[in-house]
């Protein structure tokens, strides 16, 4: 692989979907016609449910949770599977920015070039693998349905379940075709994220020539700090999932939002550790770079400031052929003490902790609606009145 064509990489363009995708002509190179992937996937998965169930007798009655009123199947087929399609596009076109710049800024010195690219190639080569996918799909198909029977499924008459045990025609659409597909998505995903983990791993087993001095406090890899912002999508669609669980429990079983708030802190928590970890493998390097920049440039700044008194203070002004007024010594002394701020602050991750709490506030989003199951929605609005006025 040549240096040029890491600029190809991508987590998305490969594998026996995306295959799929572009003979059936729901994609076009790269990741094109978007719309019409999410318009054919909602056509197979939540379409159906809603014919099926009109057929049924289920649409709008006849059980406890008829198909309208069933908040997690709109938010899983509606919602959360477009965004999971979308992510793609984003993720495709953020990471390909992103992965370049390790040979571009010179982090990869260039007798490393050819371990850099048989990283990038190594995690191409999984995210095509066939016999992947097919693992992903049979996972789908049997350790998601266990769970979702067991901690999933509403323990109340449904629009697929009207009975218990029985199941209407649109329940076994839901149970052999929608929820699979959703889920092997979901999972691919997850094995998409894996990439991402293995590849930085081993990027950050290179030696990167990292600097302290980078104004971007991260000697150099600033850059990276976008990278969980890249994966929004994916990750919002794992609270907006839970926020149409919540509901549903709330609408139709009578509980309270704050019996969920262990369920949101985990949700939410494990979102963003799920795009920040990665990041974290480069601490060592880090680290052992602002150590090596500290000792390094304070050798040098108690040489300077050394030879600065013993010109301009230690001397005899009457010795001095020039007057320190306009020197470029002072200046030089000014920029010294900026520089090694600079080293001072460069952390040992790759990102600020405000990122962090940005993105945490992001993903709580899809869960804010819920307040209004405790708060009427009057109370709320005079509130908000009372706070313009």
């Amino acid at each position: 692989m040549s240096a040029k064509e890491n600029y190809d990489f991508s987590l998305v363009l490969g594998g026996p979907l995306y295959q799929a995708y572009l003979r059936c002509g729901l994609a076009r190179p790269p990741i094109e016609l978007l719309t019409r992937r999410i318009v054919a996937l909602v056509s197979v998965t939540w379409v159906p449910l809603a014919l099926l169930s009109a057929i049924d007798g289920h649409l709008v009655g006849g059980v406890a949770v008829p198909f309208l009123q069933h908040l997690g199947a709109h938010v899983r087929f509606l919602l959360v599977l477009p965004l999971l399609v979308a992510g793609e596009v984003i993720v495709h076109r953020e990471l390909a920015r992103v992965v370049p710049e390790f040979t571009s800024r010179g982090l990869v010195a260039p007798e490393d070039h050819s371990r850099f690219n048989e990283t990038v190639a190594a995690a191409l080569r999984l995210r095509d693998s066939a016999v992947i996918e097919v693992l992903l799909l049979i996972v789908a198909f049997t350790v998601g349905s266990w769970l979702w029977k067991e901690h999933i499924a509403m323990p109340t008459a449904t629009w697929y379940a009207p009975h218990g045990s029985s199941v209407t025609l649109a329940g076994y659409w839901y149970a052999f075709v929608s929820l699979p597909i959703f889920r092997f998505l979901i999972l691919r995903w997850y094995f998409r994220v894996f990439l991402w983990y293995r590849f930085l791993w081993k990027v950050s087993r290179i030696p990167l020539r990292l600097n302290a001095l980078h104004p971007d406090r991260a000697g150099g890899l600033g850059f990276l700090d976008v990278t969980p912002f890249a994966l929004l999508p994916v990750l919002i669609a794992q609270t907006a999932l839970l926020a149409g669980e919540i509901g549903d429990r709330i609408w139709h079983a009578g509980m309270k939002l704050p019996q969920f708030k262990l369920d949101v802190v985990v949700v939410v928590s494990f979102s963003v550790l799920l795009a920040y970890i990665p990041l974290t493998f480069f601490v060592v390097r880090l680290y052992t770079a602002r150590w090596v920049a500290r000792r390094d440039y304070g050798t040098f700044a108690t040489r300077y400031v050394r030879d600065f008194r013993e010109k301009w203070i230690d001397r005899p002004a009457d010795e001095h052929s020039e007057t320190p007024l306009g020197s470029g010594d002072i200046q030089s002394l000014a920029d010294l003490g900026n520089s090694f701020e600079v080293v001072r602050n460069t952390g040992v991750v790759p990102f600020a902790t405000k990122s962090v709490l940005r993105l945490a506030i992001v993903l709580a989003l899809p869960l804010a609606p819920l307040l209004f199951t405790m708060i009427p929605v009057n109370d709320m609005i005079d509130r908000l009145i009372k706070l313009v006025l």
